[in-house]
């Protein structure tokens, strides 16, 4: 694989992120379009009585995660074969033929085995960080992939907002559509927006068979701090999607008897979350190329840990608005920081299944988070949920002094050179 820096003297590399990052916020705006009602969509349907309430929204939201899980690697792998960009474009128009589909279900069952097959198309985020990873000066990785959350979190900043509003004026299955559309524009923008200066190797110099594929990964986790790192993710991931299919139903829980709106509200406290991570990941991105990532890491776990604890105790949405901002800025440095730690020190040309590995660890995360949530919300009550998320920035704490090596010549001590 090329150097970045040497490869693009004129910044093109910095092109390259502003138009991924734009693309990724295409998609994620439209798939989390749909995140704010689906927990209470899902209910509407026929067969939903046979389910229950928390197990059909802990579905819902957990099914393309978990199915992701398993295809993620696959797709890394392939992208490294035959490049990130091709990648990129076949994930993500997929997931837009996926996505249309579920405007026409007609029972919740159908619903959620859709939400699974749109796990088959996972490869969107890791292809992206690949790309951009591979694309980016070794000494500015924070940077581009903060620029990167910042594509991806300013698309989830709106979306649920704008998903609330449509679910509640036009009917819950225009959104479907909508989020298609976009998904198709953000695959169109990348087939002629980007210019990927990494070269595939010769067809067939990457061994697609599994035996090879689980020995490379094997390699991949034997680099020193890399288990750390990939135990980081999941925890950050499994806390980050937790609270998905709780906030609609905590929301309905505070609000009075006689306000309509749930699904709006829901997507204003996804919205807040969602912008202050944004410019948690872009700031702390920043930083962490200069002060190490490890501080960061620490630092903002131990912030988020702060302000998840008293959101179990609020009594208005006004307060969870608040506190939601407030962790949200912190949760971008525990997002970002990881990310970039793959990037620095795992070997050149191994991006895609790096990144690959990394999505199915955090889309398991994401898939077993809101089942998680779920349960504990139907024994403890919902607002228990909010106290498991603090102890799981705690968890992430507690690893990361652990087993994250103190000392400025190890390679987890990274900063910009």
């Amino acid at each position: 694989m090329q150097d970045a820096e040497a490869s693009n003297p004129s910044n093109r590399w910095l092109i390259t992120i502003v138009v991924i990052a734009i693309a990724q916020a295409l998609g994620t705006f439209g798939i989390t379009l749909i995140y704010p009602f689906l927990p209470i969509y899902v209910q509407t349907f026929p067969d939903s009585p046979y389910y229950g309430t928390e197990l059909l929204a802990g579905l819902v939201i957990a099914a393309p995660p978990l199915m992701g899980c398993l295809t993620a690697p696959f797709w890394g792998r392939l992208a490294d074969q035959y490049g990130r960009k091709k990648l990129v474009i076949l994930a993500t128009f997929s997931s837009s033929l996926i996505v249309a589909m579920m405007g026409f279900a007609q029972a919740a069952i159908v619903l959620v085995v859709l939400r699974a097959l749109q796990g088959l198309t996972s490869g969107i985020i890791a292809a992206n960080m690949a790309l951009v990873a591979g694309e980016s000066p070794r000494g500015r990785i924070g940077f581009a992939l903060g620029v990167l959350q910042v594509g991806l979190f300013g698309g989830v900043a709106f979306g649920p907002t704008v998903g609330g509003i449509l679910a509640e004026h036009f009917g819950f299955q225009i959104p479907f559509f909508f989020t298609s559309a976009l998904l198709a524009l953000a695959s169109i923008l990348v087939g002629f927006g980007v210019r990927e200066t990494y070269v595939p190797p010769p067809k067939g110099a990457i061994d697609l068979n599994m035996i090879t594929m689980l020995r490379s990964w094997r390699g991949i986790v034997s680099i020193q701090g890399v288990k750390t790192i990939y135990a980081l993710r999941f925890l950050n991931g499994f806390a980050q999607r937790s609270l998905m299919p709780i906030a609609p139903l905590f929301i309905l829980a505070l609000l009075p008897a006689s306000t309509s709106g749930a699904s709006s509200y829901a997507g204003l406290v996804l919205t807040v979350w969602s912008v202050s991570m944004t410019i948690g990941s872009l700031v702390l991105g920043w930083l962490s190329d200069k002060w190490g990532y490890r501080n960061i890491l620490l630092g903002a776990a131990f912030v988020a840990m702060l302000f998840y604890v008293p959101q179990a105790f609020v009594a208005d949405i006004g307060q969870l608005l608040f506190l939601q901002a407030l962790a949200g800025l912190a949760a971008g440095g525990v997002l970002c920081a990881p990310a970039a730690m793959l990037a620095r020190f795992t070997n050149d040309g191994d991006e895609g299944a790096t990144y690959g590995l990394d999505a199915s660890v955090t889309s398991l995360a994401h898939g077993v988070g809101p089942l998680s949530a779920s349960l504990v919300a139907a024994a403890f009550g919902l607002r228990a949920a909010f106290g498991a998320v603090a102890l799981l920035y705690m968890a992430v704490f507690l690893v990361g002094i652990q087993f994250l090596p103190k000392s400025k010549h190890s390679r987890l001590q990274l900063s910009s050179t």
